[in-house]
């Protein structure tokens, strides 16, 4: 169980089990309203000659010496921006122990949002995930720890836990193993958070789905045991003057159906429900955090499974809204489950409409392992990319051209799942082919597929496995859509 709360009495003379404090450019620890200046300086002694390092996440262990703490663990701040203090923040964090207790963070913010990112990357670099460890039941290894924000207002770190929650939220959900979450099981955790928050659920089974057209989830879903549902959670408050919808790629795991993954490539698959986990924790994010904007989520849940009911290639199936779609690779099911999603969604005539999707390889390929691309209408797409910016998290703005419409035009349907055959542009065709699905909607699409889960070492504030992508920068969107 963690907490996390403000304290505003003399750090040095806290009982606790870690201290955080911050090092400068020099290697000085770096002065903070609640730390005494001969505190500062026996601890800036012991830093220098231990060369503590100021480079944004450099961490240094210490015996507590002049302090009550048990330890203090200096951190290197760059320049001290809150992106950089939100990732000190979370690789101290990281250093307070297995067992962290107590722990004071005393660094350096100058701004309500400032100490909120500190309180978030505090957090989120602590995260762990222990569900399926057999010594989680027992209560002396469980993990408690308080922490405590130095300086820090109520609505600082009240704002804190609201994002923080909703990206942990997002992570668990990811590293579940799909034995336990498939879309079903997906569905019921929806009904029940969303009936937590006062959101209002729906949910469409199988027959349902069959009944109105939904062809896309329907066609990737067939060939699992554990059939396919589409979720629509929405937080709407009395008053609010914009909405926006989330549509949310929930593959629960995916082996590329018929046209099958390598092994390997099936190893992180627990991780293509990333886009519906996001969608589904902003939109509870929201709820809590009470805020004055319509959003609604929807997401598109299916197990992607080879077997004598799957789809084929050169299959066609029809789109919710009737546009037909030639198969030619069962792997590029995305995409196909999203179409019906945002076909629904923009039925309702949002102000805005954003999806977001593990969707392909060919965006690590262009941006790597942690930027995300954005296309989409031009004044959406910067829209997203300056929220993005705004909380550090790394998005890119990638074009759709119109000439990539060709990729996606089928000789047997209206457009087929997959454009050119020599690998091409296959995030952008992949956002050319959703385009083709919003109309002149407001519109934009997160291609989150490689940023979405860390296959390596932590690094900052983010932990291996499930990273919680895009959760940030969808609330900001938000908090900025209602602040309008």
């Amino acid at each position: 169980m963690t907490t996390l709360a403000v304290t505003s009495d003399a750090i040095s003379t806290l009982s606790c089990d870690a201290l955080i404090l911050g090092v400068d450019a020099e290697g000085s620890v770096t002065a903070h309203p609640q730390l005494d200046e001969q505190t500062r300086a026996a601890l800036t002694e012991t830093a220098v000659a231990l060369e503590a390092s100021g480079k944004v996440g450099s961490v240094t262990v210490l015996p507590g010496g002049p302090t009550a703490a048990r330890r203090v663990v200096l951190v290197g701040l760059g320049d001290g921006t809150d992106g950089e203090l939100r990732c000190a923040a979370g690789a101290a964090a990281r250093s307070c122990g297995k067992k962290p207790g107590t722990v004071v963070v005393a660094l350096p913010g100058e701004s309500d949002r400032a100490l909120s990112a500190i309180a978030e990357g505090s957090l989120l670099g602590s995260y762990v995930f222990t569900d399926y460890k057999s010594d989680a039941d027992d209560e002396e290894e469980q993990v408690f720890t308080d922490w405590l924000i130095a300086g820090a207002s109520v609505a600082a770190v009240e704002r804190a836990k609201v994002i923080a929650g909703a990206v942990a939220g997002t992570r668990d959900l990811i590293n579940t193993p799909p034995l336990d979450l498939f879309p079903g099981a997906f569905a019921d955790i929806a009904q029940g958070y969303g009936k937590q928050q006062g959101c209002d659920v729906q949910v469409w089974e199988p027959q349902q789905l069959a009944d109105q057209g939904f062809g896309g989830i329907l066609a990737v879903g067939m060939g699992s045991a554990r059939l396919p549902r589409l979720v629509r959670i929405q937080w709407a408050p009395e008053g609010a003057k914009q909405t926006v919808a989330l549509v949310g790629k929930g593959i629960t795991f995916d082996t590329g159906g018929i046209s099958l993954k390598p092994p390997k490539s099936m190893e992180t698959m627990k991780s293509d429900m990333s886009g519906a986990a996001a969608v589904m924790h902003t939109v509870l994010a929201a709820a809590r955090a009470n805020l004055p904007v319509a959003v609604t989520g929807w997401l598109c849940l299916a197990e992607n499974m080879p077997s004598g009911t799957a789809q084929r290639p050169s299959d066609v199936i029809r789109i919710y809204g009737g546009k037909t779609v030639e198969v030619l690779n069962t792997d590029a099911e995305g995409r196909l489950v999203l179409a019906d999603g945002l076909v629904r969604a923009i039925e309702e005539n949002p102000d805005v409409v954003l999806d977001i999707a593990t969707l392909t390889g060919a965006q690590g390929v262009a941006l790597g392992p942690r930027t995300s691309g954005v296309m989409g209408t031009d004044e959406v797409r910067t829209e997203v990319v300056a929220a993005a910016d705004a909380i550090d998290e790394d998005m890119w703005p990638m074009p759709l051209r119109p000439y990539i419409r060709e990729m996606v035009l089928s000789k047997v349907g209206d457009l087929k799942n997959v454009g050119d055959p020599g690998g091409q542009a296959g995030m952008l065709s992949a956002g050319m082919f959703l385009k083709q699905f919003v109309g002149d909607a407001n519109w934009a699409h997160l291609d989150i597929a490689r940023p979405a889960f860390n296959e390596g070492t932590a690094y900052g504030y983010t932990t291996h496995g499930g990273t919680g992508a895009a959760v940030r920068t969808l609330f900001e969107f938000l908090e900025r859509r209602a602040n309008a």
